[in-house]
């Protein structure tokens, strides 16, 4: 017996899913988006570059193409809406020496093919004019206008919340275990919370989208192997970069860049490892060791002294072939409604760029689901905008006053590096989708990611934590279950 009937599941709250759950909730269906972690967007789209691609790198005939170039185009419209940090400042391909700068034309070529508009060559002396950090070798770039950064978590939350207030229900920490079959028809779900049926069900589960799909009895030669990227983030107040800088790409990566963001702070990477554990988000002495080799081949007067934190972030690479029989191409997005079943929407190996595309896949979940016969109704009272919620640091003067004069806890810096306050903090643990772990606050507010990486305002915010959820700050945690920060009251003990 199903604990409640839903008309589509969607299982997994990242990027993709969570543009899917947006726009599925302008029709009257009753959706559900079910995530196995503590909060929405932990998985693939916790940890990458942060780039809205312009589309000239993929393979031109495939769904990576297509879905690239028109998720791109969306990106403008979806930040107004949906008020999430999206700047088209355009990106660099950097050639060092005549070999590379061969290349640049059929990179350009491609692009043009997979109908991006807007890319230019460059000589040298015009990259060097744009970007004075970049190594004096350089001898040009295509230089792509549609290319654009964003804040990735904030593009997640922002497309969920605008979901959940449309009436999606969201249920984190509810892991898919296995599918309810009527014969080859999918009914259902069952999950560590319990069962839930649905006449539909999305698999957005990023990188275990092959799990999923194959309890369903698919495509079992399908295989996601997790693609590590290591990075290094520099002091923004040492080290300024204006631009998005790509190396001339290789057969298996676009390379290591270097690349500046909407918080102000530079980064470099990602490398490509392939491993086996689809957990393993450590870093290591030799990954770094590559991504800074990379890194410094384009800009090399970057300093590891300025460096404040690395991390490491996994893609979902697949196997899948593309659709189009004459495109010779084994890593392709798989984006259907599978024949073997009835029921499911299947989504997989959704990898870089899986952020760009997101928005368009999203919007073919829905044709396909209308191409499937399911008579889909708008609802007359949705609606696409979200409201962002106060800045303190974006803030001019005047208006932060206004602000602290409205409610004084905005006027309580607990974060220094990023000027962060009380008065957003608590905005994000009362939000439409709750922020209740340290790190759920980080991603929404940047709280931590200065110089000090937290460690001035890690025991302000258990305290406010545990004042605000109304529980004892031993059950305040990282990031979920299992990662607490507290065991116990040592003054207390001491007293005693």
């Amino acid at each position: 017996m199903a604990d409640k009937n839903y008309d589509v599941i969607i299982i997994g709250a990242g990027v993709v899913g969570s543009m899917v759950a947006r726009f599925l909730s302008r029709y009257k269906l009753d959706v559900l988006l079910i995530e196995k972690d503590s909060d929405i967007g932990m998985g693939a789209s916790s940890a990458n570059t942060a780039i809205i691609h312009a589309g000239y790198d993929p393979k031109p005939g495939t769904l990576k193409a297509e879905m690239n170039v028109v998720g791109n185009q969306m990106f403008d419209q979806l930040a107004g809406e949906l008020n999430f940090t999206f700047e088209r400042r355009g990106d660099y391909v950097v050639a060092i020496g005549p070999e590379e700068f061969a290349k640049l034309e059929s990179l350009r070529q491609q692009g043009l093919e997979n109908g991006v508009p807007g890319m230019v060559i460059l000589n040298g002396a015009d990259v060097r004019r744009r970007e004075p950090n970049i190594n004096p070798e350089v001898s040009g770039a295509l230089w792509a206008t549609t290319g654009g950064i964003c804040d990735p978590f904030g593009v997640v939350i922002a497309a969920a919340e605008n979901a959940v207030v449309n009436g999606v229900t969201l249920m984190t920490d509810t892991a898919f275990q296995d599918f309810i079959m009527d014969g080859k028809h999918i009914v259902g779900i069952k999950t560590n919370r319990g069962d839930f049926s649905s006449r539909w069900v999305v698999n957005s589960a990023g990188l275990y989208s092959d799990v999923v799909m194959h309890k369903a009895g698919l495509r079992p030669e399908f295989k996601i192997t997790p693609r590590k990227g290591e990075y290094y983030v520099f002091d923004k107040a040492e080290i300024t970069i204006n631009n998005v800088l790509f190396p001339v790409p290789s057969a298996t990566s676009k390379g290591i860049l270097v690349t500046t963001t909407v918080h102000g702070n530079t980064i470099i990477g990602p490398n490509a490892l392939e491993i086996d554990d689809k957990e393993d988000r450590s870093i290591t002495r030799e990954g770094l060791d590559e991504i800074w080799q990379g890194a410094i081949n384009l800009v090399p007067s970057l300093s590891l002294r300025y460096s404040i934190a690395e991390f490491a972030g996994l893609r979902p690479g697949g196997n899948a072939p593309c659709e189009n029989p004459d495109v010779k191409y084994n890593k392709d997005f798989i984006i259907e409604i599978p024949k073997q079943v009835e029921g499911l929407v299947n989504l997989g190996g959704i990898e870089s760029p899986g952020l760009s595309s997101s928005p368009a896949i999203a919007v073919r979940v829905v044709e396909l689901l209308k191409g499937a016969g399911e008579k889909l109704e708008e609802k007359s009272e949705w609606n696409p905008i979200r409201r962002a919620r106060p800045r303190f640091r974006d803030m001019l003067p005047t208006e932060q006053k206004l602000l602290i004069e409205n409610d004084p806890s905005y006027g309580r810096i607990i974060c220094r590096c990023e000027n962060v306050t009380e008065g957003e903090i608590v905005a994000e643990i009362h939000a439409p989708i709750p922020a209740r772990t340290y790190d759920a606050i980080k991603r929404r507010t940047w709280l931590g990611t200065g110089r000090c990486q937290g460690g001035f305002d890690t025991p302000r915010v258990v305290e406010i934590l545990a004042r605000e959820l109304g529980v004892s700050p031993l059950e305040i945690s990282k990031k979920g279950k299992g990662s607490e920060f507290l065991v116990r009251p040592t003054k207390d003990e001491e007293a005693e």
